[in-house]
């Protein structure tokens, strides 16, 4: 009877759990002042223990049995809010977060979401916050957001003073970077030395670099999702700034207020403007110059409760002259990105909520000559049309599902050459344009079981399809052509595909304390192939074909984060292996030849890296900042390069170490300095000199077998914002910088000098170091009214 007793009570109160009623409790997160949704703020169940992340656009949505409930929210740089709600039916509702403002009474500052490391299930993903990045110094006074990515564990830099950057030993190619779903193919103006990136129009950078999810793809690396601003919808503002070498502008508002608003922001450099007066017109290199700009837009509208449209675009341009009238020669070198994002969100219910987008982007590279009568024209790009679909499903508490699918139509330009003399057009058939379809559909679920483990898991399949017009050639071993293939347009030349699975965990010791561990899988079906040889910007874009295999790449990741202080520290340890296959690049010897098809001197082989990071966070009080430190081994082996011996790549270091700090001196005064330590980059050096018919001969080393000398730097930057006796409708701030405060003579490339002749015995050949900046004064004026 017992028995009986106990097995009814379980069914009644199993019964009566799922007949408690529930219900849905969602809406927006947006600032308070301006009206911008928050992406990633956190809304916290204090009875429950759990909680929900607001999505891309702001939106929430939790399901919660009928009763009474406290919620905690809060976000990056804004004041913690919280909210009483009495769930007695579905209620919808707009939470106003208020921007954060210290004082020096008040010096609790948060540059992090709350223990967001330790909770989340998400491996390797660190959020920028664009205030405190503009704290930081920058290089000739101009904050880069990308530049600030290098200083995180993991990501490498590219170079001295250059925005590109390699995470966990990956191609700078294999990094997807997003503006506001557009994809950027070239990040950087003046050859890398800034970024595209415009941080007065960008609210939101998100890095991942582990446990990528499954909504992102097409690359093996890492994802830099950047999300543009949406405009003020209350009131118009308007920040600008001038600095040495270039100045800002952007202007946001309202269109309709609280319906409606606005982004516009440009910059351009003037260096060229500058120094023009300067050059006669009779010096013959009157008329060089370079010079670069960029222009962001968006116009968001609220058609109503559930339905929202943005439209945004970029569109930037490098422009580099070159004149010299004495050798009757001129050069013009035009490159730049163009992309324009349209997007619709739309409510379906209180748990789901849907976001199409359609995008154009475009990127083009071109060189121009002219000697006396003779011109030539080199020409090389890509042109993307992309349409997807992205549905957010808040299935329970517990559950969040994602799914979604995207088509993308490629289209490559690569190496374009035509050129005249006279009357004389030299038109070779060299336009190897390439066209290609691109599907993919995903989905994916965080799912909290329990209050110590969360996972989130995912599948994403994706198919490329190259296609007509196209005309392959069968060529003997002296390259001349036996035969060919001709595909009509639209017709299959090739098709890959490919299940990448994607998967992370997460066990929560306690609150403070978690360990992490994550496995994903990439496919990548367009490459950049660089010439490192090639003084010209001579990288490529190309694709999948018969030839070139898709990129594939496993990673494996564990992790261990804690918290101290009650959030005030955070460090993580990870440590992660990664295989990469089908890798990419030029013959050894290769020299540009735009007769024939490029990807006829390619070559392939396969790739590995692994190493350990740590991360140590300050994120609240007067000083906050981290430090960030990698240990790591990246190598390459190809069967045609190096004797088929494997070695390390060109941006292997050892070590590498990043410092950062700001400190609020004073209501006037934010102090700001970075520290960065690396190994020195592999390179390849001649090891041997010797005469051949009275010519010098080098004999070079095995590919990156030297090391340069290490790589560090000490940059400082102070804040002043006057506090005017007068209330003024603008406000004004001084930005004063120092790069490489003490004159570190960093090496950017080693070449061998020849003095003396053999002839007359003093030949002596040295090696001989070129860096690039020694100490860099600069001074920034910004204004806001």
């Amino acid at each position: 009877m017992r028995k009986v007793v106990f097995i009814f009570i379980l069914l009644s109160s199993a019964l009566f759990s799922q007949a408690q009623e529930k219900f849905t409790f969602n809406g927006y997160i947006k600032d308070s002042l301006s009206g911008e949704t928050l992406i990633g703020a956190t809304l916290f169940v204090k009875e429950q223990g759990k909680g929900v992340t607001s999505n891309q656009y702001g939106f929430f949505s939790i399901t919660l049995t009928k009763g009474k409930y406290n919620f905690v929210c809060n976000s990056v740089g804004y004041n913690t809010k919280e909210i009483y709600v009495d769930l007695l039916s579905n209620k919808e509702i707009t939470i106003l977060l208020s921007p954060y403002k210290s004082t020096l009474q008040d010096v609790v500052v948060t540059t992090r979401k709350k223990d967001n490391n330790v909770r989340a299930a998400q491996m390797g993903k660190i959020d920028i916050n664009v205030a405190n990045a503009k704290s930081l110094p920058a290089f000739l006074g101009e904050v880069d957001l990308l530049k600030t990515l290098q200083l995180l564990p993991g990501v490498k830099n590219a170079g001295e003073g250059n925005s590109g950057f390699f995470v966990r030993g990956g191609n700078a190619d294999q990094n997807l970077i997003l503006l506001d779903d557009a994809v950027v193919f070239n990040p950087g103006h003046l050859f890398g030395f800034f970024s595209v990136i415009n941080a007065d129009a960008i609210k939101n950078v998100s890095l991942i670099k582990g446990g990528m999810p499954a909504q992102y793809g097409g690359r093996l690396s890492s994802v830099v999702d950047i999300a543009m601003k949406e405009g003020n919808l209350n009131k118009t503002e308007v920040d600008a700034g001038i600095g040495l070498i270039a100045s800002r502008f952007s202007i946001q508002g309202p269109i309709k207020k609280n319906k409606a608003s606005f982004l516009l922001a440009a910059r351009r450099t003037y260096v060229d403007v500058l120094t023009k007066p300067f050059i006669s017109k009779s010096n013959s290199f009157y008329g060089s110059g370079y010079y670069f700009y960029d222009l962001n837009a968006k116009v968001n509208y609220k058609i109503g409760d559930k339905d929202h449209l943005y439209l945004s675009g970029y569109f930037g341009r490098d422009k580099f002259d070159f004149k010299n009238a004495e050798r009757s020669f001129s050069t013009s070198i035009p490159w730049g990105n163009a992309t324009a994002t349209l997007r619709w969100n739309h409510v379906f219910n209180k748990k789901l909520f849907a976001n199409t987008t359609i995008v154009y982007n475009d990127y083009n590279f071109e060189f121009n000559g002219n000697q006396s009568n003779f011109n030539i024209k080199l020409s090389s790009g890509i042109r993307d049309l992309n349409a997807k679909t992205d549905y957010d499903w808040f299935v329970t508490p517990e559950h969040k599902l994602k799914f979604g699918a995207a088509y993308t139509y490629h289209t490559f330009f690569p190496s374009a050459l035509t050129g005249n003399q006279d009357s004389v057009v030299f038109t070779p058939d060299n336009t190897k344009t390439k066209y290609a379809n691109e599907y993919a559909a995903y989905v994916q679920d965080d799912w909290e079981i329990g209050k110590r483990i969360k996972i989130n898991y995912g599948l994403r399949y994706s198919v490329f399809q190259q296609i007509g017009s196209y005309t392959k050639y069968v060529r003997d071993a002296d390259g001349n052509k036996l035969d060919s293939t001709v595909y009509g347009k639209g017709k299959t030349v090739k098709v890959y595909s490919g299940i990448e699975p994607r998967f992370t965990f997460r066990y929560a010791i306690n609150d403070n304390e978690s360990v992490k561990a994550a496995v994903t899988q990439n496919y990548q079906y367009i490459h950049l192939v660089s010439n490192n040889g090639n003084t010209l910007p001579t990288d490529l874009w190309v694709p999948s074909t018969a030839v070139i295999k898709p990129q594939i790449a496993w990673q494996y990741a564990v992790g261990y984060f804690k918290n101290f202080n009650k959030g005030m520290y955070e460090t993580s340890v990870e440590a992660y292996y990664k295989t990469m296959e089908n890798q990419i690049e030029y013959r050894q010897g290769y020299t540009p030849n735009t007769l024939k098809d490029v990807e006829e001197d390619f070559v392939f082989g396969k790739g590995w890296s692994y190493g350990t990071e740590l991360y140590i966070n300050k994120a609240k009080g007067r000083l906050t900042g981290w430090l960030s430190y990698t240990l790591s081994w990246t190598k390459r082996k190809f069967a045609d390069i190096n004797n088929g011996e494997e070695y390390y790549a060109k941006f292997d270091r050892r070590h590498d170490l990043a410092i950062t700090t700001t400190y609020n001196l004073s209501s006037k005064w934010k102090l700001g300095a970075v520290f960065v330590y690396s190994t020195g980059n592999a390179t390849t050096i001649p090891e041997k000199f010797y005469f051949v018919n009275g010519v010098l001969t080098q004999e070079y080393s095995k590919i990156n077998a030297y090391r340069l000398p290490a790589y560090h730097r000490l940059d400082f930057a102070a804040t002043y914002t006057p506090t005017p006796k007068k209330k003024h409708k603008y406000t004004s701030n001084w930005v004063f910088s120092i790069y490489n405060v003490y004159n570190r003579k960093n090496p950017y490339f080693i070449y061998f000098d020849q003095t003396g002749s053999l002839a007359g015995g003093d030949l002596k050949i040295q090696g001989k170091q070129v860096s690039l900046f020694p100490i860099l004064p600069s001074v920034t004026w910004n204004v806001k009214w």
